[in-house]
């Protein structure tokens, strides 16, 4: 596969056509031009940061993960003695590296606990995406490069999970940038690599590892690409040298480890522990496939690449098609190159494939779809920048009208794409591709909103209609959650309290992807949805209260989307209206 900027050489024709085709050739072959785009790029990606972040809701793991950063703190300040949190639940076994941060930043920064967590966690986010781009341009030019980086950007399960997946989009962050400088190493095989190559991965590796066990696999790509390079390049002597030069890399990666985890070093064969737990942790908790419901520990082999092929949009998928036939072309040509092409290739071939087949051969227990090997999806992105980039280079020297066409098709793809992640905002890590019809598609099938982020707008519309109603409670409305209590009270305001006794809520608020909103008579008082599926719901309970046999129906769902049902399941709850008791005949 040629990966190298490649003039536009096809013959143009005269007159408006040849101007437009000379100025296009212009600007693909100025590298200020291009630098310009990336550089707006970044601005507006940060931009948007900066303005969406308030609109994501509690993931319902964040209350605990803020208090295990605490707990880390506290362990810090009592000079290593206070070692609660190295029992608390089982996130010892996580690197607290986001946690730590999070929890020291809290009483400094001038916004709410969980909105820094937004903003940092999509700070994390943003450097993924530079990673990605960087990367890509690293091995096709900076061009690839930006389509990495917008690929990534409004990919769902990554550009909207960014906010929210404090433990998930971090640890990938520092994976593809540990990625970026693993391959830095293959490319200038068999040099030995500077010591800012040196450093920068001792670095990313270190804080892969301070947040998840699974940095172990930088490790295993690292090993693989020494070996197999110096295999096909023959330089057999070169291996020593590389891994005395990466040892300093080794120790950075250890003492980062050791300062955001340190349970994983009290004493170091707790690594090994978090290693063999967490391919074989098992709890009650189920998962849905293919609309199946099952115990995580049941899942099929294949559960991670189902989820990874109808979670990643159709323009990344077309790229990585691309990428590998291409990739197979270059190589049955023999060029005199492939070689050398195929060692600076190999890390991000392994950061591809080595996780999927470890998950077929592992089958490790798995549940919330693609979140525990969202990791994946930044190099994915980059093979499919790869790949899209060099099928329109080879297109354009073909001919004019083969180039634009693959161009306008790619452009209608992104288009679409694009459109889908503005829908659904800001639950874009619902989204599904059109493998399996889109979100509406996948509804009832496969993982919905699993973080109840949704519950945020219900709480606040709720919030909104009472306060803007014709009267004010005469005391607090009694609220059941069926979710964490915090995931709501923080939205509620003063004239609702959470209850644990739902026999007496005036209200309850669920999520539909966890069940409970089929649990309890009531009416609908507002649907969350995004492209005609429910995603939370608020069931007005007051009537029950009344003193009156059957009660007349409260106001209906005022949901503004005329394809969303006013209840998301048939069942007991929201289509009944409530009853005391059996109906007394006159």
């Amino acid at each position: 596969m040629t990966l190298q900027v490649t003039d536009l050489d096809t013959a143009t024709p005269d007159g408006i056509a040849a101007r437009f085709l000379r100025a296009l050739r212009a600007s693909w072959q100025s590298t200020s031009a291009t630098r310009v785009v990336s550089l707006a790029l970044f601005a507006a990606l940060i931009a948007w940061v900066l303005l969406v972040f308030r609109d994501y809701g509690i993931s319902n793991d964040e209350p605990v993960q803020h208090t295990y950063g605490q707990l880390l703190w506290s362990w810090y300040r009592s000079g290593f003695t206070d070692d609660g949190a190295f029992h608390y639940i089982n996130l010892y076994l996580y690197g607290g590296l986001f946690d730590l941060i999070a929890a020291g930043l809290d009483h400094h920064v001038p916004l709410d606990t969980f909105e820094l967590r937004h903003l940092l966690s999509a700070s994390f986010g943003v450097a993924g995406i530079f990673g990605a781009w960087n990367l890509a341009r690293l091995l096709a030019g900076e061009k690839a490069g930006i389509v990495a980086a917008l690929l990534l950007a409004l990919t769902g399960m990554y550009g909207g999970a960014m906010f929210t997946h404090t433990k998930d989009v971090p640890f990938a962050a520092a994976m593809v940038w540990s990625l970026y400088f693993i391959t830095v190493i293959a490319r200038r095989m068999p040099e030995q690599p500077s010591w800012r190559t040196v450093i920068g991965l001792g670095v990313a590796v270190g804080c892969a590892m301070g947040l998840r066990v699974g940095g172990v696999f930088n490790g295993l790509y690292l090993a693989l690409t020494l070996l197999a390079g110096t295999a096909l390049l023959g330089e057999w002597r070169m291996f020593l040298r590389l891994v005395l030069r990466l040892l300093p890399a080794g120790l950075i990666a250890f003492a980062i480890m050791a300062v955001t985890w340190p349970w994983s070093v009290l004493p170091p064969t707790n690594l090994l522990t978090a290693m063999g737990t967490f391919s074989n942790f098992a709890f009650d908790l189920t998962t849905r496939i293919n609309g199946q419901e099952l115990p995580i520990d049941q899942v099929p082999a294949t559960y991670m690449a189902e989820y990874l092929l109808i979670k990643l949009p159709e323009i990344t998928l077309t790229g990585v098609l691309a990428a590998l036939v291409l990739a197979i072309a270059g190589l049955i040509g023999g060029k005199e190159l492939w070689r050398r092409r195929l060692v600076a290739h190999l890390p991000l071939t392994l950061a591809l494939l080595v996780p999927i087949v470890f998950a077929l051969i592992d089958r490790p227990p798995l549940y919330n779809g693609i979140r525990h090997f969202l990791f994946v999806i930044p190099v994915a992105t980059v093979v499919a920048a790869i790949g899209l980039t060099a099928l329109w280079r080879w297109s354009m020297r073909r001919s004019v009208v083969l180039g634009l066409g693959f161009a306008t098709v790619a452009g209608g793809l992104f288009t679409l794409n694009a459109v889908n992640f503005a829908e659904l905002h800001p639950y874009e890590y619902v989204g599904y591709n059109q493998l399996v019809g889109g979100l509406k598609g996948a509804s009832g099938r496969f993982e919905g909103d699993y973080w109840s982020d949704s519950l945020r707008e219900a709480a606040m519309d709720l919030r909104y209609g009472v306060e803007h109603g014709p009267r004010l409670p005469a005391k607090p409305y009694e609220v059941a959650v069926c979710a964490e209590p915090l995931q709501v009270s923080t939205y509620l305001g003063p004239h609702f309290k959470v209850t644990d006794a739902w026999d007496d809520a005036d209200f309850l608020i669920t999520a539909t992807n966890i069940g409970c909103d089929n649990l309890v008579p009531g009416m609908t008082y507002r649907t969350i949805s995004r492209q005609g599926v429910p995603l939370a719901m608020v069931v007005d309970l007051r009537a029950k209260h009344e003193n009156q046999d059957t009660i007349e129906p409260l106001p209906w769902d005022d949901d503004d989307n005329p394809d969303t049902p006013a209840v998301s399941f048939n069942g007991p709850g929201s289509m009944k209206v409530a009853q005391k008791g059996p109906t007394q005949k006159p």
